[in-house]
């Protein structure tokens, strides 16, 4: 049985003003002007969320798979129909348990993968990761997870000074898993290494990483110049800067500019005070910070508040969608799947009110509230 939506559809090539997507099945089947619309709602492609460690209460981070699946669940519930789930720096015993609980959520579509965000980060950059798990790259952990996942991991990220990090880049490559450089204090000329060797994401630029100086540009330059890299960005005022955020919309573009949550539990629920890879967190005014220190620890935030951030700092709808979802899933080889309301794609679509907000989820053609 087809199926129409109608309402302002954001296509990979502008907004169909009378617009309507056919579903049939699982599929989207058509994507077309359809002149009896008057002016409905938008209509924009499923969200995918390539960074987030959990929300709703729940947490990716201990290898729980019904805490994942309940993550999972309050994140499609605000639009994001295709995640990776992120772990944060951990003991080897808990990678391996996390892969192998993760691997049937992936198998059903629960979610798209894992993301293990460290251990192989530096020390002097590490934010909110736990300093007592950081370590060097090791190609025999990485040989082992990748046998057990049997392709439920999807991306890594590492400091590319780190000894051992071109190994890891390149088995990483081999196998079709994502590197990317986060949690560093790398020079210029190391993230260019990295990025030769076949490092293609930035892990939420600027945070956890050396900063720019004119006379050493460090990762950040390295990231944005080159033209195989996706940054990712959190759009929620407190990572970073509105001028930031578009600044680097702009300079990069949105192809290479992929808005992430990078939420923890604490997204969507009061604040307290909140647990992150063995470390307390507590949670201001819906700012997340480490107790001991105050540093940043993840966020609070949701993909469909992300998008509404980015266009109150005037980035365009299209260009907003873009950058939550089909930017992110072809970053994480997806793209051929979800990521855009196009014919053969995975019916998943978000439907938007004027301001925004959510008023249906559809994945995989089947409406979340049905």
């Amino acid at each position: 049985m087809t199926v129409r939506v109608t309402g302002k559809v954001v296509t990979p090539a502008g907004v169909i003003r009378q617009g309507c997507v056919e579903i049939n099945g699982e599929r989207i089947t058509a994507v077309a002007e359809y002149p009896s619309v008057r002016d409905g709602y938008w209509i924009l492609p499923g969200f995918v969320d390539m960074h987030t460690h959990g929300g709703g209460g729940h947490t990716f981070t201990t290898g729980d798979a019904d805490q994942a699946r309940a993550a999972a669940g309050f994140h499609l519930r605000h639009g994001t129909t295709t995640l990776l789930a992120s772990l944060v720096s951990s003991p080897f015993e808990l990678m391996r348990a996390a892969t192998t609980a993760y691997r049937p959520l992936v198998t059903e579509g629960v979610l798209a993968g894992i993301h293990f965000e460290g251990p192989y980060l530096a020390a002097a950059r590490c934010g909110a990761q736990n300093p007592a798990y950081l370590r060097d790259p090791s190609t025999d952990e990485l040989t082992e997870l990748l046998g057990l996942g049997h392709g439920t991991i999807r991306m890594v990220t590492l400091a590319p000074e780190r000894d051992g990090a071109t190994a890891a880049v390149k088995l990483l490559a081999a196998h079709g898993v994502v590197s990317a450089i986060g949690h560093t204090d790398a020079t210029y000329e190391q993230t260019q290494a990295a990025i030769a060797a076949g490092a293609s994401v930035a892990t939420h630029l600027f945070n956890g990483m050396r900063p720019v100086h004119h006379r050493e540009p460090g990762p950040v330059v390295a990231l944005l110049e080159a033209p195989s890299v996706v940054c990712e960005l959190v759009a929620d005022g407190v990572h970073l800067h509105d001028g930031m955020l578009g600044y680097v919309t702009t300079t990069a573009g949105v192809d290479r500019a992929a808005l992430i949550t990078d939420a923890m539990a604490a997204a969507g629920m009061p604040d307290g005070e909140y647990e992150l890879g063995g470390q307390t967190v507590t949670v201001t005014t819906g700012v997340a910070r480490l107790a001991n220190d105050g540093a940043i620890a993840g966020s609070t935030l949701t993909m469909d508040a992300a998008l509404r951030h980015a266009v109150a700092t005037g980035i365009a709808v299209p260009e907003a969608a873009r950058m939550v979802a089909t930017t992110p899933a072809r970053a994480i080889g997806l793209g051929d799947r979800v990521g855009a309301l196009a014919p053969g794609l995975r019916a998943d679509l978000v439907v938007l009110d004027d301001d925004l907000n959510v008023v249906r989820v559809m994945r995989a053609g089947s409406w979340l509230d049905q």
